[in-house]
């Protein structure tokens, strides 16, 4: 059973290595705005996430009975200590990856409302005293 336990928690802790590669990869694709891969980054980082998510519910039951009968290894402990400390650096990827993401969307709002603006100054006249009045007309229609 330990043997087995082992094995499970070297399998996560391969699992979590893999994923934060794929978080590294996705901030890499999100400052780079290359919408393709990172469409194809996101179904494997869900396939990862389905396997943590498996092998942690595997090591669960696992764990529990051989910590209740006092019989875990050092090497199960270290394993599970490593995977752990992954596991937060994958939370502080996904951190920044969503602060990334975010910056990214503010500039985008920032430009749509430069675009804006630009718009509204072109279809801007001015009224027999010299102030600014807005027409109803597009650009290049003429009355």
């Amino acid at each position: 059973m330990t043997q087995s336990l082992q094995s499970l928690v070297e399998q996560q802790v391969k699992y979590l290595s893999q994923l934060s590669s794929l978080l590294e990869q996705e901030l890499h694709l999100i400052s780079t705005r290359d919408a393709e891969s990172l469409m194809s980054l996101l179904k494997e980082k869900e396939t990862t996430l389905e396997a943590i998510n498996d092998t942690d519910n595997k090591i669960d039951p696992l764990y529990r009975d051989a910590k209740q009968n006092d019989a875990l290894t050092d090497d199960v402990e270290q394993g599970i200590d490593k995977a752990k400390a992954l596991l937060e650096d994958c939370q502080y990827r996904t951190e920044i990856n969503q602060k990334a993401v975010e910056q990214g969307q503010l500039r985008l709002t920032h430009l749509r409302n430069l675009m804006l603006e630009v718009r509204a100054k072109e279809s801007l006249t001015y009224d027999k005293s010299g102030k600014p009045k807005g027409t109803g007309l597009g650009p290049g229609v003429s009355a």
